[in-house]
């Protein structure tokens, strides 16, 4: 062969069995040769494993999936390139014109705008309700047909927590599915409801350094199927690398969420005695409204705290005031972060949801990350001055 062709045609190298490496290689490829054209065939029937383009599977990925799978407790997992492309193409796969859906008004913003601007304009409706009124609820799906309820617990930016028994025992009663937005909790909490599908941002906690994005579809083997054919064709799909980089956060995920719900508890008892804060909101505090809730349903409490500042503390000096605390969007990194919360989640709500929301423009979310509780401590204290 002369030089051109050798070039596209290298001699693949491929441990042997018995010298496995320790981290699975990256498969930074588009496609895959099939030995025949019957191999082919029998790939696209299902009635073969393999793989063809990574636009449909990828075994990097693919190992991420059953990773997720197993952590969730369900039998299959699809991920894709962000939090938000896991909740649009979860959405997308599941809904046609005319049906309805349950959103509620303490969820993530871009949820809530999804729901209210891309599709209405595909004919589905929704109702916008408190995830803290369950005859509310139950009224809306016994007057109007629901397909699904997409929740959160604990709930962004305000960490309401939600009562996942009683909003699934509901849902199943009418027949709706259930969608549950498990970023906040983790893969190791919530397992054990009935809930229908989970979702999670793999930007936060899974890959937990701010260096990749991903999203996370968790559920039964028919939904993920059929939430799978609809990903192909939108093409969502998530990368070999950020895959890679997503599997490498989780080999430390287990440790750095149980370090940070440590400090955050620590932060918030010290915030809770602050006299310019107020309405400080951690599940962990026993003053947290559904602390006893939060307790039953989860097995620790996660990493982020809201509160608002009282009247006589201007908000832009505060935040502007930290100098450990980054000022950016996103939870569940190693380092710390402060968001306002009127500006980053709630542009959309009207006064009167802002207000059910216990939203105002004092409001401010931390994600505590992993330095020390004290050092946090001391630049809430200067920045307060």
């Amino acid at each position: 062969m002369e030089i051109g062709t050798k070039l596209q045609h290298p001699e693949k190298v491929f441990p042997n069995a018995d010298n496995p490496p320790i981290n699975g290689p990256i498969y930074q490829t588009v496609k895959f040769a099939a030995r025949d054209l019957q191999h082919v065939r029998n790939i696209f029937a299902g009635q073969e494993p393999g793989y063809f383009y990574s636009r449909i599977s990828n075994p990097t990925v693919r190992e991420l999936e059953v990773m997720l799978a197993d952590l969730q407790g369900r039998e299959d997992a699809l991920c894709v390139s962000t939090g938000m492309c896991a909740i649009s193409t979860t959405l997308l796969a599941l809904l046609n014109k005319d049906d309805h859906i349950v959103v509620f008004r303490e969820s993530y913003k871009p949820t809530r705008i999804f729901a209210d601007v891309i599709l209405k304009k595909f004919g589905v409706s929704h109702t916008l309700l408190s995830v803290t009124n369950m005859e509310a609820f139950e009224q809306t799906l016994k007057s109007k047909p629901t397909k699904l309820v997409i929740f959160e617990s604990p709930t962004n930016p305000c960490l309401f927590i939600a009562d996942i028994k009683k909003i699934t025992a509901i849902a199943k009663t009418y027949g709706v599915l259930t969608v549950l937005d498990n970023t906040f909790s983790g893969f190791h909490n919530h397992g054990n409801t009935d809930v229908d599908i989970f979702i999670h941002s793999l930007t936060k906690f899974a890959s937990g350094h701010s260096d990749s994005m991903g999203g996370a579809i968790i559920a039964s083997s028919n939904i993920i199927k059929m939430i799978r054919f609809h990903c192909i064709h939108i093409g969502g799909i998530l990368d070999p690398q950020s895959a890679y980089l997503t599997l490498r956060g989780m080999k430390t995920y287990i440790h750095r969420y149980k370090a940070q719900c440590e400090t955050a508890l620590v932060v918030a008892q010290w915030l809770s005695t602050q006299p310019k804060l107020k309405n400080v909101r951690y599940p962990g505090l026993k003053t947290h409204p559904n602390h006893e809730l939060a307790k039953e349903q989860m097995v620790d409490f996660g990493s982020v705290i809201s509160f608002d500042l009282v009247d006589s503390v201007k908000i832009d000096a505060f935040i502007d005031g930290l100098k450990i605390f980054h000022l950016a969007a996103s939870i569940g990194s190693t380092e710390s972060l402060v968001a306002p919360v009127t500006l980053f989640f709630s542009g959309d709500l009207t006064p009167e949801d802002e207000k059910s929301a216990m939203i105002s423009g004092q409001t401010v979310r931390l994600s505590i990350g992993l330095e020390s509780a004290v050092d946090l401590i001391a630049d809430l204290i200067q920045a307060l001055v």
